[in-house]
């Protein structure tokens, strides 16, 4: 594969410098590597010949096979189109052209047998087919019947760049060389009963059937996958060889008077758990970095107290970053009241703490009197410094770009333990890609008596039943939340505004307070907007998805969400996560049009009938695709994917993880011969990839 990632696709015979230029600009593709690695979307089999009496506007792309009866131009300058009449004995055919129209006419006569490949479509009732492929009988004969389609751009179909040039290009590659080097170690090759990697590329481009083709597409998912994995673990095993970390060997009396008189209810199993997780990575001389994933209201916030406890027994400092200035009071304020009778030192530090309070908490850090320091980007600022600093914990680390949180890691000599928290349930199998270099804990298990929220599908229709059980809540003195799409109205989306919800809820609702919110306020309006309703000052929150993570409002039992067709699985799940954290019974309602698509439908519907975070986001993964959840693009994947596909891999991202492990564990350095080239192309893989693994 080295040579095809050296070889320039401007010295491929059809390419040259200026359609090169044009796939650099388009797609990226500049060399032979790239080129072959431009996989089709789909196939299509140019066995069959139809008939134009056959053909409909609903059909795909088909072949004809007939003569061009005439050629007429009509119109002028940028309007002129060239129509051809085709007939094959059965009925005639336009043919029509937008572009090139000279060279085309040049290059066709009447009379002559041609096979056209294209989509059928009609205009005012007369079957036509435009800008089709166009080849001679012997030349379709020569031809593989099944064809790819590659993904094209529309610069490139005006440079006259084809499914078939790209076709004719790589199969002239591949060709040229007969002796593709294979860069995965024969056991590995063995073990997975992969297809060889030249007869691989060869399928994809033209598949010589069904099952040869499937087999393709597992050895290069298979491929790009295990180098991935590979890499993830590479990093993490060199974090645990290298990376020192406080030895975190004493359950001292803080801890222990925190269990006996502090908790607030019995631990779950699933907390036991993870906290036994995260001692015995503490204790073992190397630097902690593991990820707690937990549904909303499972408890993360308690395992991280006590982790922080653990290391407070030791000698050591603490801080928890938080994304926002509310979440971080919210914490502050229930860590210090769970705290509070052991004596601990706890503080606040965001971006309105005064200046004078400021200087106290870094006099407090400097002498090692504050033992839990909680704040915001601000406790990453260079004048935070820590006496100690033993544990950090990263709450909703996805809010956080890779950049900032490294500044954590410089704040000691001895690196800081990292527990990375989020209330996103993430699918495993995008787990195990995305922070595969992390370990992973999960608790599943919620405090005993949290009654689950009820969630319900209404339509605009029911509008008034809705807005009666809200007074009904409203009355036992609740609170609600109602959440919009938009903050202004967009009329190309008939999705009601933010803004005029607000109107019509306060109008509806007009013996009670409504508070507004939305993303682009300033943080101090945003902030006092949102106390009001913390504090109860205001029974209503009108909002945007602003409020999906970072207000905790016991007393709010209804969740109302304004076209929740337009919004994803994970996000209705989060904005849920908002009521259902006090002793009542309470709801969501997800509003919507009653036409609406059938996998929009399904959705909603999903909703209502499971509350387990992690199923949910494994659906949203199948539906929608892996795209960017959880900074993708932050957490250092090697390469772009080309073939596999996170949302529907799982089972080849499983036996990628498992071949990279046993490679890895016999071969920890892939210095042995037989990994020679695997080892050279996982470098050219990752090269200037940032190994952001010890912070993230």
């Amino acid at each position: 594969m080295n040579y095809l990632r050296t070889y320039d696709i401007k010295f491929l015979k059809g390419v040259g410098p200026k359609r090169a230029e044009l796939l650099k600009k388009e797609l990226g593709i500049t060399s032979g590597y790239d080129l072959v690695r431009h996989y089709p979307t789909h196939y299509l089999d140019r066995s069959k010949i139809y008939t134009i009496r056959e053909l409909s506007d609903d059909m795909p792309y088909v072949q004809l096979r007939g003569r061009f009866v005439s050629f007429n131009t009509i119109g002028e300058g940028a309007k002129m189109r060239l129509v051809g009449l085709f007939s094959d004995g059965s009925a005639t055919l336009e043919v029509v052209w937008f572009r090139r129209i000279k060279a085309i006419r040049d290059s066709l006569n009447t009379g002559v047998e041609y096979i056209l490949f294209g989509k059928p479509s009609s205009y005012m009732g007369i079957k036509q087919m435009s800008h089709p492929e166009i080849d001679t009988p012997s030349s379709v004969a020569a031809m593989h019947p099944v064809r790819g389609v590659y993904p094209l751009t529309e610069r490139l179909r005006n440079a006259n760049i084809s499914s078939r040039s790209f076709a004719t290009w790589i199969s002239t590659l591949l060709a040229s060389r007969p002796n593709i080097a294979d860069p995965l170690p024969r056991s590995v090759i063995a073990d997975n009963r992969l297809m060889p990697l030249r007869q691989a590329l060869n399928e994809i481009h033209n598949p010589t059937d069904p099952e040869q083709l499937r087999l393709a597409k597992l050895r290069l998912k298979f491929d790009e996958l295990i180098y991935i994995q590979a890499d993830m673990l590479r990093r993490a095993n060199r974090r645990k060889s290298q990376s020192l970390g406080h030895r975190l060997t004493r359950v001292g009396e803080i801890f222990n008077r925190f269990y006996r008189e502090c908790l607030p209810f019995d631990l779950t199993d699933a907390q036991k758990r993870v906290i036994k997780e995260i001692r015995a990575d503490v204790n073992t001389g190397r630097q902690m970095n593991r990820l707690v994933q937990g549904d909303v209201g499972s408890g993360k916030t308690l395992v991280a107290l006590m982790s922080m406890l653990l290391a407070v027994d030791n000698g050591l400092q603490t801080c928890l970053m938080a994304p926002t200035e509310i979440l971080a009071t919210q914490h502050f304020e229930t860590i210090s009241s769970m705290v509070a009778p052991l004596g601990l030192k706890v503080d606040l530090l965001t971006g309105s703490t005064p200046s004078r309070h400021r200087r106290e908490i870094h006099e407090g850090l400097a002498d090692g009197s504050l033992s839990i320091l909680i704040g915001t980007h601000a406790v990453i600022e260079d004048t935070v410094q820590f006496k100690k600093l033993g544990m950090v914990v990263i709450d909703e680390q996805h809010r956080f770009g890779v950049a900032q949180r490294a500044k954590l890691w410089n704040k000691n000599d001895i690196p800081p333990h990292v527990l990375v928290m989020t209330a996103t349930p993430i699918p495993r199998t995008l787990a195990m890609t995305v922070y595969g270099d992390l370990d992973v804990s999960v608790i599943d298990q919620l405090p005993p008596g949290r009654k689950p929220v009820e969630t319900l599908l209404r339509y605009d229709e029911q509008r008034q039943q809705v807005y009666r059980a809200v007074f009904g809540q409203l009355r036992l003195g609740r609170q609600i939340y109602i959440v919009y799409p938009l903050i202004e109205e967009n009329e190309k989306l008939d999705l009601r505004s933010l803004q005029e919800g607000y109107e019509i809820v306060r109008q509806t609702f007009k013996d009670y307070k409504v508070a507004f919110v939305h993303g682009r306020m300033k943080p101090a309006e945003k902030d006092y907007q949102m106390g009001l309703f913390a504090s109860h000052q205001a029974d209503i929150l009108v909002a945007t998805t602003v409020i999906e993570v970072g207000v905790n409002v016991p007393n709010a039992s209804v969740m109302i969400i304004e076209n929740a067709e337009r919004f994803g699985l994970s996000q209705l799940h989060q904005l849920r996560g908002r009521v259902g954290r006090g002793a009542d019974q309470s709801y969501c309602i997800l509003m919507s049009k009653y036409k609406i698509a059938a996998t929009t439908r399904k959705r909603l519907e999903l909703m209502t009938q499971t509350s387990d975070g992690f199923i949910i986001a494994e659906a949203d993964m199948q539906m929608r695709g892996p795209g960017d959840i959880e900074g993708t693009m932050q957490s250092g994947i090697p390469f772009d994917l080309h073939i596999a596909n996170l949302a529907s891999d799982g089972q080849i991202i499983q036996l990628a993880r498992n071949a990279a492990e046993k490679l890895l564990d016999s071969d920890p350095t892939l210095s042995a011969p037989e990994n020679n080239l695997f080892a050279r192309e996982l470098a050219a893989a990752s090269r200037g990839n940032q190994d952001w693994s010890k912070i993230s």
